[in-house]
């Protein structure tokens, strides 16, 4: 967890200074659906990042 508040501290908290919550809840929003989930790998899906995971499951031949 401390991995992650300090990436989010990082790269959108520190960035500018935010208007209302409603601005900053939707950067952080923003931040964590196109760039942190789709970088980190996730344990249940085998060590893969979502993007890779989901190549690799449309890629499979329909059964």
């Amino acid at each position: 967890m401390e991995s992650f508040f300090s990436l989010l501290q990082k790269n959108v908290l520190n960035r500018k200074r935010w208007e209302t919550r409603a601005e900053l809840r939707l950067a952080i929003t923003t931040w964590i659906e196109r760039s942190y989930h789709r970088k980190r790998r996730q344990r249940a899906l085998g060590r893969l990042t979502p993007i890779e995971f989901e190549t690799i499951k449309n890629a499979a031949p329909a059964a």
